[in-house]
């Protein structure tokens, strides 16, 4: 992953300075939605790039060690064999960025990786994951015991009390103690911006998160109502942008939450190269939270190499 983000100082001056004009943001990311996708070759080599951005993820009730298991091997073996081999890719180690699993399933995760003989990191959702409504203490002790059994990223959760009520002190000084409890682990903080009231509070909650210490922020945790759009994903990048050429210090991308198609990701890695640059479309940089978004990939690289649709019974998920 990237370079760690040491974190600045909180500025409220610069914060409180944050003015988003709504209707520019709009014409931007309806021109983005709008632009025509690459076909073919291109299409297939793309679709290959957001695959290895792919933070693959299950977050169910009935998560077992037995569908961490096959997660785990999914993510690893993402795209067929002989298609990797079609598309003269075999030798590319193409395999997703993380496998994305609650707390309680981070040792299967990490055991079954072990297994397998791979090192895709493994990421744990952590701090009272979605609501982030419980006792700051239990918060942090789940981050801690994340990263004890063998996680390498932790994607928390912000108060958005804090951030909807103006509190940008209490919030800073609450991610900088997730920040600490992370340890050696990057951390990935989650906005929750469908819940945020305005994109001027989710500009907001991106510095202060970028301030804190964070090495990612996300949009949503993919229980929200809304969850990742590209008017919220522009606010957020643009504010990326502006803490890089401030600080120097680069901040990865993560929308999560309602990304099922393979034409929606081609567009959400043009938003990235056009608005952060090249660096911001690697796994260092970019994450896409996603679990069903998979299929969907692997049935256009078949068309891609086939010339026909895959059957159900061609692509199983794993």
């Amino acid at each position: 992953m990237s370079c760690r983000n040491p974190g600045t100082p909180l500025d409220l001056g610069w914060i409180s300075r944050v003015v988003v004009d709504l209707p520019s943001v709009l014409r931007r990311a309806e021109q983005i939605q709008s632009r025509r996708t690459v076909k073919k070759d291109w299409q297939a080599a793309w679709l290959l790039r957001a695959v290895t951005c792919m933070d693959l993820t299950t977050l169910s009730g009935d998560d077992t060690p037995s569908n961490v298991h096959r997660l785990c091997f999914k993510a690893k073996h993402p795209i067929r064999g002989d298609l990797l081999r079609s598309l003269k890719m075999e030798e590319e180690d193409i395999v997703t960025g993380a496998v994305c699993v609650y707390p309680a399933r981070v040792k299967d995760a990490v055991r079954a990786l072990k297994d397998a003989d791979c090192h895709i990191p493994v990421a744990s959702v952590a701090t009272g994951f979605p609501a982030g409504q419980t006792p700051l203490k239990t918060r942090l002790e789940e981050v801690r015991m994340a990263v004890e059994d063998g996680a390498s990223e932790i994607d928390i959760v912000i108060s958005r009390t804090l951030a909807l009520s103006g509190r940008w002190e209490e919030l800073y000084e609450e991610i900088r103690l997730f920040r600490q409890a992370c340890g050696d682990a990057h951390m990935k903080t989650i906005l929750g911006t469908g819940e945020l009231g305005s994109l001027t509070n989710v500009y907001r909650a991106s510095l202060v998160a970028m301030m804190a210490g964070s090495d990612f922020i996300k949009t949503s945790t993919g229980k929200e109502s809304v969850n990742a759009t590209f008017p919220v994903a522009l606010v957020m990048v643009r504010a990326i942008r502006d803490f890089y050429w401030k600080t120097g210090y680069k901040v990865g991308f993560k929308p999560a939450g309602g990304i099922r198609s393979a034409k929606e990701v081609l567009v959400w890695l043009s938003l990235m190269k056009e608005e952060l640059g090249d660096d911001w479309v690697t796994p260092h940089l970019f994450r896409i939270g996603a679990s069903t978004l998979l299929s969907d990939i692997e049935r256009q690289i078949y068309h891609h190499v086939t010339g026909r649709y895959a059957a159900h019974h061609d692509l199983p998920m794993a």
